[in-house]
C-alpha cells in the first residue's frame, strides 16, 4: 500500500484498522489523547511499526494520504477542520475494510432496531449454514468489520449494522441486500440537521444495482418515498400491511408476500417493533432460500441480544429487563409500547437538547412510577410530575432498581429504557446495562439472606 495513514480514535475498531493497514503495508499513525499506552493492543501494534500518540495536532497532517477516523467523532473536532481544508481523504474503518467483502454482503441501518434486526437476520441465515456456508456478524455491533471481512470467503455470508456515522464516511458501500429499519430524528447532535442524517443513511443504497435489494419500512409515506432513490428490487416491511409485495402482517399472521410464516404473537421477544425487525429477517431469509418453517423456528426461539429489552427474569412477581440501548425517544417509545402491565420505568441519561414531552402520552399510557438520573433526569422528573406519576431520582443507574422494586407491585414490569444516550456517565450503553444488572443481582442476593 505504502500510505501514510492517520488513524484518529483508538478503542477496538481503531485497533483493527490498523492491523489491517499495517497488513497492507500503510505506515500507520495512531492518535488519541485517552491512549493507555501500557495497553496490551497498543504495545503490540507497536512492536509492529504502528505509532501513537495522545497529541491531535494538526502537524499529525503532514504527509498523511488518507485518515481514518472513529466514527463518533464529529467534524467540528480541530484536527478534522484541518484535514477538510487540506484535502486529505477521511473514511471510518467499515470503509476501508469493506473491500475485503465476498460473497453475500446484507447491511442493516435505521434509527432503532438494527441490532435486534442484524441478530434476528444472522440467527434466521445460521440455521441454514453449513462448515461451506458460514454467517458472520459485525460493524456497530460491536465487532469491526476489519476483523472479519478479511476472514470471508466467496460461500460465506456477512450481516453487518452500520450507524449514520459510519455511513456518511463510505458513500462507495454496496451491499447484495440493505435493509432500512426505520428513520427518525436521531444524532442530531452530531449530523447538521435531519437531512444530513437522511443522507447518511441513504448511502446504504447509493451504489446498489438491479440485481442487488433494498428492504425498508413502509408504514411511513416519507420511508417508502425514500425507496424511489435505489436502483435496487424494492422490498416493503409493514407492520400495517401497507403493502403485500414484501414482509408483512395481516390479521396478527407474518407473511411474505402470499406465504404465511408464523404467527405475530409467536416471536420470542415482546413488542411490535419486534414485529417490524421480525419481518426484515423474514424477507432475508425467504430471498436467501431458507424454509418458512425454518425462520418460524428461528424467531420462536429467539430471546433478543444485550441490553435491547433483555429479559433479566423474574423476582417477586416482577418482570425485569434491560433496554440500555434505548438511546433515544423513538427507542424507549418501541419498548413502552410492548408492555400490557404497569411499568416501572428507569430512564435519563445525556441530555441532547430532545423534547421529552414526546413521551407524554407513552407515561400516560403505560408508566405507573419513574426513576430518574443522569442529566436528563430533572427533565424527566418535571414531566412524570406534570404527569401526576410518582417518581425518584438517584444519583446513578446503579442505584435505580431498589427504588423500581419498593414502589412496584407483584405483575409490574421494571424496565431500563433511558431514552438518552449513556455518555454524560459511562462510555457506552453496555456499561450502563451491565452495572443495572449487577445491580438486580445484588439486589436479589441481598434480600434471600
Amino acid at each position: 500500500m505504502g500510505k501514510h495513514v492517520l488513524v484518529i480514535g483508538f478503542a477496538r475498531s481503531g485497533s483493527a484498522v490498523a492491523t489491517l493497514l499495517v497488513r497492507e503495508g500503510a505506515e500507520v499513525t495512531v492518535s488519541d489523547p485517552k491512549l493507555d499506552m501500557t495497553d496490551h493492543q497498543v504495545v503490540a501494534l507497536q512492536e509492529k511499526g504502528v505509532h501513537f500518540t495522545q497529541t491531535q495536532d494538526i502537524r499529525l497532517l503532514d504527509q498523511i494520504d488518507l485518515i481514518v477516523k472513529n466514527p463518533g467523532i464529529p467534524y467540528s473536532a480541530p484536527i478534522l477542520q484541518a484535514a477538510l481544508e487540506q484535502h486529505v481523504p477521511i473514511e471510518v474503518e467499515v470503509a476501508v475494510a469493506q473491500k475485503y467483502i465476498q460473497g453475500n454482503w446484507i447491511a442493516v441501518t435505521g434509527s432503532n432496531g438494527k441490532t435486534t434486526t442484524t441478530e434476528m437476520i444472522a440467527a434466521v441465515l445460521r440455521a441454514d449454514a453449513d462448515q461451506q456456508h458460514q454467517v458472520k456478524v459485525a460493524g456497530n455491533i460491536g465487532v469491526p468489520v476489519s476483523e472479519v471481512a478479511p476472514t470471508l470467503r466467496q460461500t460465506d455470508t456477512i450481516v453487518t449494522e452500520l450507524s449514520s456515522f459510519q455511513l456518511w464516511d463510505m458513500p462507495d458501500a454496496r451491499p447484495h441486500f440493505a435493509v432500512i429499519t426505520n428513520i427518525f430524528a436521531s444524532h442530531l447532535n452530531w449530523h447538521a440537521d435531519r437531512h444530513e442524517y437522511i443522507e447518511a443513511k441513504m448511502n446504504i443504497t447509493l451504489y446498489q444495482q438491479p440485481s442487488d435489494y433494498l428492504l425498508i419500512n413502509w408504514d411511513r409515506e416519507e420511508w417508502q418515498r425514500l425507496s424511489e432513490r435505489t436502483q435496487a428490487q424494492v422490498v416493503p416491511l409493514s407492520r400495517e400491511g401497507r403493502s403485500t409485495q414484501g414482509a408483512y402482517q395481516k390479521d396478527g399472521i407474518l407473511y411474505f408476500r402470499d406465504e404465511a410464516i408464523m404467527p405475530a404473537d409467536q416471536l420470542g421477544v415482546p413488542g411490535e417493533h419486534n414485529i417490524e425487525n421480525a419481518l426484515a429477517a423474514i424477507a432475508i431469509g425467504r430471498l436467501n432460500q431458507v424454509k418458512a418453517e425454518t425462520i418460524a423456528e428461528v424467531l420462536r426461539q429467539f430471546s433478543g441480544v444485550p441490553h435491547r429489552l433483555q429479559y433479566i427474569g423474574d423476582y417477586a412477581g416482577r418482570k425485569i429487563y434491560n433496554d440500555s440501548k434505548a438511546t433515544d425517544i423513538e427507542a424507549a417509545q418501541k419498548a413502552l409500547s410492548g408492555f400490557k402491565a404497569p411499568v416501572i420505568l428507569l430512564a435519563g441519561g445525556l441530555d441532547r437538547g430532545d423534547d421529552l414531552k414526546r413521551l407524554s402520552d407513552d407515561f400516560k399510557t403505560h408508566v405507573s412510577a419513574l426513576i430518574t438520573f443522569g442529566e436528563t433526569g430533572p427533565k424527566l422528573a418535571q414531566l412524570a410530575n406534570q404527569l401526576s406519576i410518582p417518581n425518584q431520582a438517584v444519583e446513578r443507574v446503579e442505584y435505580a432498581f431498589e427504588p423500581a422494586f419498593k414502589m412496584s407491585q407483584p405483575g409490574d414490569v421494571i424496565l431500563l429504557s433511558p431514552a438518552a444516550a449513556s455518555w454524560d456517565q459511562f462510555p457506552d450503553f453496555e456499561t450502563r446495562g451491565n452495572l443495572f444488572m449487577d445491580s438486580v443481582q445484588t439486589f436479589i442476593e441481598k434480600e434471600e439472606q
